[in-house]
């Protein structure tokens, strides 16, 4: 793994000719269990990984942000005048996130939000569905709110850097932000994503994450998301709940005359993807893993079948992963929003490269190109130091 904390302090030197002063970082994240449930007020069961976003910055003495992020096409820059109503930029997407998380922390904290020189390095695949922009809006939001005295807690970052997406266009739940600013190593976060209450849940020390990603790159920001969200929506106000978080099968069951077969299997995926969330805490609790793997299969089953945010990509390695590990040690699924990314598999040590063999022997037949494998542990979340 690259140290993009280093690459970032070198990238700001490079560019601003001066030593940065103070440096931010914050993780991407994993979701073991728990899809398209958070903007429903439900629950999630995500994790922070070993990837993440490094922003080293000092304070430059004028009323503008000036930022240069390391890793887009070789280096990319951009600068846009701090105020609490600030325009998209139209060529500089990445500059959004930033444009957005400025833009809202100056809403509320008004003048004490000053100018700084940042360089930005990050190591999270981009399209991996791992949140490369949680972990930038993140680790952003932390910089500015340490420069400035401003103590903005880590889950009020989190929920600023939702409003980023919103801002941009995204109407995302809460879950990567808050993983990337409020996880703890060893630990994956149950996230009650309508109370906003945190439980952090141990993770078995003989139990190894693992992320394969497909390289089949999504890209959220657009009509498939939104357009799910929006079926969701519609199946709550059928049942004449706010959100799907109160609605139970049986209700759905009863609605079902009264909306669109599509509304009706989005709505069913989500009721049972919250309960499979709660039973997936105790499952690890108890160190079980032959009930996480009947619950993370059936997890994903139900997104590839009622969801259909699944591809065939990634229905293929979780199939290939599932059959190397049999029935009771299969705990894979597809991770993230879907329309492409990673799966997520949780294995005994002794299994890891079973999986990676699978993979490697089995994915370019099916795909016509290499997946990309990983072992990660349950790490921090976001951090900031002077230097």
């Amino acid at each position: 793994m690259s140290d993009v904390r280093n690459i970032s302090a070198q990238s700001f030197k490079n560019r601003f000719k001066k030593n940065p002063a103070m440096q931010s970082y914050a993780p991407g994240r994993v979701n073991i269990i728990g899809e398209h449930t958070d903007y429903n007020g439900g629950f999630v069961l995500p994790c922070a990984i070993k990837y993440g976003t490094a922003v080293s910055a000092c304070e430059n003495g004028t009323d503008k942000m000036r930022i240069f992020a390391a890793d887009i096409d070789g280096g990319d820059y951009d600068e846009f005048v701090i105020s609490a109503d600030i325009e998209k930029s139209r060529d500089k997407l990445w500059s959004n996130y930033l444009r957005g998380m400025t833009m809202l922390i100056t809403k509320e904290y008004g003048a004490r939000v000053k100018g700084l020189d940042v360089a930005i390095s990050g190591d999270i695949p981009l399209g991996a569905g791992l949140s490369s922009s949680a972990s930038l809006e993140v680790s952003f939001g932390c910089m500015v709110s340490n420069a400035f005295s401003l103590d903005i807690p880590l889950q009020k970052i989190a929920l600023l850097g939702q409003a980023a997406e919103a801002y941009i266009g995204m109407k995302c739940g809460i879950m990567d932000q808050t993983i990337s600013a409020c996880g703890k190593r060893d630990h994956a976060l149950c996230i009650d994503c309508r109370s906003l209450e945190l439980t952090q849940v141990e993770v078995p020390s003989n139990l190894v994450i693992m992320v394969i990603n497909s390289n089949v790159k999504h890209q959220l920001v657009g009509s498939e998301y939104n357009d799910r969200r929006e079926s969701c929506e519609k199946a709550a106000a059928v049942m004449g709940v706010d959100l799907l978080r109160d609605a139970t099968l049986e209700m759905l069951e009863n609605a079902r005359s009264k909306m669109d077969d599509e509304s009706f299997r989005r709505a069913r995926h989500v009721i049972t993807e919250d309960k499979r969330v709660e039973d997936a805490v105790v499952a690890f609790r108890n160190g079980n893993l032959k009930e996480l793997s009947r619950l993370m299969y059936a997890s994903h089953c139900s997104m590839r079948d009622d969801f259909e945010n699944s591809i065939p990509e990634i229905d293929a390695l979780v199939e290939i992963i599932s059959e190397a590990l049999g029935d009771g040690k299969n705990a894979v699924r597809m991770t993230g929003g879907g329309f492409g990314g990673s799966v997520v598999a949780v294995v005994e040590p002794d299994d890891v490269e079973k999986v990676k063999a699978a993979v490697k022997a089995k994915y370019p037949a099916v795909s016509g190109r290499e997946a990309s494998i990983f072992e990660t542990h349950a790490c921090d979340g976001a951090g900031f130091v002077r230097l």
